[in-house]
């Protein structure tokens, strides 16, 4: 007769999971037709919107079943940015070959929440970085990298969100220089932010526009955008988990984002 013995290790932590001492935070953007996208101005094209087409409810096309068809752009809401989706990563990975063991990692915080407010067109350097490091460690290999500026409080308003002007959109992002430092000199999987994308919002007009797309991605890294509930996280000894769809060939893919934060050890470290 065979024995089958249940791991210790994940029956331990369905255990903490049932009795919240490990909390589930959900990071996505609700998606719905009214979720904020990105707005390119002409000459270039933009992606659908998301929507819902009824196929059937109940009714003669399906008496006993409400089922839909969805309608959306792969960058819509809560979504991933595999490498293809850049010029620099165009011979990458598309979303269905994105290791798994890279949508599962640590997850490190930077607040920067209070300089974003005071100037919407914030920029992470370097140096915010290393500070960040001096105080929580070395940016783990294959940790994300979750930047926090307070921008999910605008995720309902899409005006506030894109917040855009005469001279365009002013939502924070990341230097050249970091961004470059950030696929050349770190280990991360990726990137995460609560804004539209992953770049500035005035991201084009730098040299190369556009830094974190273009160095990120053509390091085989990836980014994560419109996230929410970062405050909820502590600064390192959360775990994320990030499922997007295995779209053949897709460049990105709307996507559940879930974090997983040990209270009960966040607990003991402050006794």
């Amino acid at each position: 007769m065979i024995v089958v013995h249940e791991s210790s290790l994940l029956s331990g932590f369905a255990d903490a999971i049932q009795t919240e001492a490990v909390e589930i935070i959900d990071l996505t953007t609700r998606l719905s037709a009214a979720t904020p996208a990105l707005r390119l101005p002409a000459p270039f094209a933009n992606l659908v919107d998301f929507s819902l087409e009824e196929v059937s409810a109940y009714n003669d096309p399906g008496p006993y079943w409400k089922h839909n068809n969805i309608h959306t752009g792969e960058h819509v809401g809560t979504h991933i940015d595999a490498p293809i989706h850049w010029i620099s990563g165009r011979d990458s990975h598309d979303v269905a070959s994105i290791p798994l063991k890279k949508l599962i990692g640590s997850a490190s915080v930077m607040d920067l929440s209070a300089e974003a407010e005071n100037n919407p067109d914030f920029l992470l350097e370097v140096e915010h970085v290393k500070a960040w490091e001096m105080e929580h460690g070395q940016l783990a290999e294959n940790t994300w990298l979750l930047f926090r500026t307070g921008w999910d409080q605008y995720s309902s308003d899409e005006a506030r969100f894109l917040n855009a002007d005469e001279t365009g959109p002013h939502t924070p992002g990341v230097s050249v220089e970091c961004a470059k430092w950030l696929a050349d000199e770190t280990k991360i999987s990726g990137f995460g932010v609560e804004t539209v994308g992953i770049d500035a919002g005035g991201a084009a007009g730098l040299d190369p526009a556009f830094p974190m797309h273009y160095f990120l991605l053509g390091k085989n890294k990836y980014g994560l955008t419109s996230l929410q509930n970062l405050a909820q996280l502590p600064p390192v000894g959360s775990m994320i988990v990030v499922s997007p769809l295995p779209i053949v060939g897709g460049t990105g893919s709307p996507t559940r984002v879930f974090a997983l934060v040990d209270r009960a050890a966040e607990s003991r470290m402050r006794l």
